[in-house]
């Protein structure tokens, strides 16, 4: 096979994105956040903001993909996208490959962003549930107030670079310490989404805060960096699968009666590159955890099936594909379909394009008769806030560094860099190579 074709073949699909905490009987104690000498030692004061709680101010940064807000910034989000080996993996031709399909993929793209208003709606949504996540925990843990909102995007703005500099502009870091917490935004754990967003955050936390990257940093600035602890999943927390229920309930209302409960649920989730999955990727099993514990809050009324979106490129994927399942479905006559946004927290090009004006449109066509909808996304939803806010109390108040799973790499994984993340913020925010990596 020539070069060329595999690549007209890697460039022809993708939207952007290709573009109950339950006690466990283990023997190992979680990883408990502490406050650092090194905080008490410096001369420097802390951190201080009006009304500030003994233990606060908190910085709650919010992690995810991101999205152009507008299609001038399609060509940027693209470039970086395609160019994170974490995400979609092109091994030794990454340089070249990915700034290759970006170039070639912005103008298509670039008219799918126009078809839902002129840019993804994610920067919007994610501030908006962090302000007002932030506001609930003023209320419910006033000793770590006031928390401060942040968002940083992978690959759009606000950037992690941008988000970090914000962070020592406010008053955490260079030698007044403070605390900040990762809290991720895809609710099942991959290292192609919160891996890669932790890998980014690391590189700027050493770039910026640490003296051996650093050496413009002062002793008292290296020895007041900022305290990092990490919300890297949350799969089947009650309020997430309530917020969830809430919507596919909603949606099977505009079914009539007779009928609500044979209709087809689809739960739909952005895929993943097998490669990716082989090495041991939690994802998967974490998507599927989701899914039954909604199917169980729905009493298990409907059929269901779980099916995967946005694969790009020739090599094989995660399946099946939500646009292939549709359509065999309607063809089948199995036209009453539920699409539910499963893994994303609120709407973007792969709700608002790929399963709105692509899959619904063709299973219309195909005679559906606008008997395939979707659930709403989470969005603003106060259920999903709360949940939010809920996940957030527990982790404050529990002094956690992060899960027991997060210390726990992939079997197959032989990436360096996300070696030395894991140990950062297993180590409560201080380098240490010798850091154990599992729990």
């Amino acid at each position: 096979m020539s070069a060329q074709r595999p690549l007209q073949q890697l460039t022809k699909r993708a939207t952007t994105s290709q573009c109950l905490h339950l006690p466990q009987k283990v023997h190992h104690k979680p990883r408990i956040w502490q406050p650092q000498k090194r905080q008490m030692a410096t001369v420097v004061p802390p951190v201080t903001q009006n009304s500030a709680g003994s233990k606060g101010p908190t910085a709650m940064v919010f992690m995810n993909m991101g999205g152009p807000a507008t299609t001038d910034e399609v060509g940027g989000f693209l470039s970086r996208l395609f160019a994170d080996g974490d995400l979609i993996p092109l091994g030794a031709l990454q340089g070249y490959l990915g700034p290759l399909i970006s170039r070639r993929r912005t103008p298509k793209i670039k008219k799918q962003y126009a078809s839902i208003g002129g840019g993804s709606p994610i920067r919007k949504w994610s501030e908006y549930q962090a302000a007002e996540m932030c506001k609930i925990l003023d209320q419910t843990n006033p000793d770590t107030a006031p928390h401060k909102p942040y968002v940083a995007f992978r690959y759009a703005n606000p950037l992690t670079e941008e988000m970090y500099n914000r962070l020592l502009e406010d008053g955490f870091g260079k030698g007044r310490g403070g605390r900040a917490v990762a809290f991720s935004q895809y609710p099942q754990y991959s290292c192609s989404t919160t891996g890669s967003s932790l890998n980014e955050l690391w590189k700027w936390r050493q770039r910026l805060e640490s003296p051996t990257r650093n050496p413009n940093l002062t002793a008292n600035e290296a020895e007041g960096s900022i305290l990092w602890s990490v919300i890297d999943r949350w799969p089947t927390h009650p309020g997430l699968v309530e917020a969830f229920v809430e919507n596919i309930t909603k949606v099977l209302e505009t079914y009539p009666e007779d009928i609500r409960d044979k209709v087809v649920i689809l739960y739909s989730a952005h895929s993943l590159p097998m490669s990716v999955v082989n090495r041991g990727d939690p994802y998967p099993a974490e998507v599927a955890a989701t899914v039954w514990a909604v199917q169980q809050r729905l009493g298990r009324k409907n059929p269901y099936r779980l099916v995967w979106q946005s694969q790009v490129g020739p090599s094989a994927w995660l399946g099946a594909q939500t646009s292939d399942t549709v359509k065999n479905y309607v063809q089948q006559g199995q036209k009453d379909l539920v699409l539910v946004p499963i893994a994303f927290t609120s709407d973007h090009i792969e709700t608002l394009f790929e399963i709105d004006q692509e899959v619904i449109h063709e299973a219309n066509e195909l005679g559906a008769d606008g008997r395939v909808r979707r659930a709403e996304s989470l969005n603003g939803s106060p259920t999903f806030i709360n949940a939010l806010a809920n996940l957030a109390k527990t982790h404050l108040d529990a002094g956690e560094i992060c899960s027991r799973q997060m210390g726990l790499r992939c079997p197959g994984c032989k990436n360096e860099k996300c070696l030395a993340q894991k140990q950062f913020f297993m180590n409560q925010g201080k380098q240490d190579t010798n850091a154990a990596m599992t729990l």
